[in-house]
C-alpha cells in the first residue's frame, strides 16, 4: 500500500486529488496539508511514502517544505505538482530533494504513474522539467562566475562563520563581506546564508584545512 500525502493551499485542488487517490488501487491518502508547515508536521505524524507537493503555499513554500521533509526522512519521495515550469523553480525543487516534478495540466493517468514511480524509487519528471535539468547540467557552474574572494567568503559561510569573523579571517571590512555575500547569493540563486551554506555543501565548496 502506497501511503500518500497531499500538500496544496487550494481546497478545490486537494478535493480533486482526494477523489483521484480514492480511485487508485493500492494507494491510501493518509493526510492533506494546506501549507508547507502543515506538510512537514503531517509527514512526521503519518510517515507517507509519497508526497504530492505544491510550490506556492503560505507559511512555508513547497521548496522549503520539501527540504525539511527530505532532510528529516530521506525515504519520503516528494513529487512536486505545480503549474510552474520555469527552470529556476524546477531546479530549486529538485535541489531541495524532490524526486519528481509534474505539472498540474497532466492527465490523471500521468499523475498516477508519477505516484507509483516515486514509490518505486524512480524519478518521474515532466518532459519540460527534464529539459531544464539537462540544460542546467550542460551550463557552466555558478562557481565559475564567482571571483576568488567571493568563493572564499562562500567557503567561510559554509563553515558557519558570521560576517565579523569572515572579515577578520580575510582581513577585509564587514561592509565588503556584505557586498560579496550579496553577489554570491545572486550568482548561486539563494536568498540567505543558510541556503548558501547548504548550496556550498552540496557543490563541494570547501576551504583548505577546514
Amino acid at each position: 500500500m502506497i501511503r500518500l500525502l497531499i500538500a496544496d493551499d487550494h481546497a478545490i485542488v486537494r478535493s480533486g486529488l482526494r477523489q483521484l487517490a480514492g480511485t487508485l488501487d493500492g494507494v491510501e491518502l493518509v493526510a492533506e496539508a494546506a501549507n508547507g508547515e502543515e506538510a512537514v508536521a503531517l509527514c512526521e505524524t503519518h510517515r507517507p511514502d509519497v508526497v504530492l507537493m505544491d510550490l506556492e503555499m503560505p507559511v512555508l513554500d513547497g521548496i522549503g517544505a520539501t527540504r525539511r521533509i527530505t532532510d528529516a526522512d530521506p525515504r519520503v519521495a516528494v513529487v512536486v505538482l505545480t503549474s510552474f515550469s520555469d527552470r529556476e523553480r524546477i531546479l530549486g525543487a529538485l535541489d531541495a530533494g524532490a524526486v519528481g516534478y509534474v505539472l498540474k495540466d497532466a492527465e490523471p493517468d500521468e499523475l498516477e504513474r508519477a505516484v507509483r514511480a516515486a514509490a518505486r524509487g524512480e524519478a518521474p519528471l515532466d518532459p519540460r522539467a527534464s529539459r531544464a535539468l539537462l540544460q542546467a547540467r550542460s551550463a557552466a557552474s555558478p562557481l565559475d562566475s564567482l571571483s576568488v574572494r567571493e568563493r572564499e567568503v562562500l567557503e567561510l559561510v559554509a563553515r558557519g562563520l558570521p560576517n565579523k569573523l569572515i572579515a577578520r579571517e580575510l582581513e577585509i571590512s564587514e561592509k565588503t563581506v556584505k557586498t560579496h555575500l550579496t553577489n554570491v547569493f545572486r550568482t548561486i540563486g539563494v536568498t540567505d546564508r543558510t541556503q548558501a551554506a547548504l548550496w556550498a555543501e552540496r557543490h563541494g565548496v570547501t576551504r583548505p584545512g577546514s
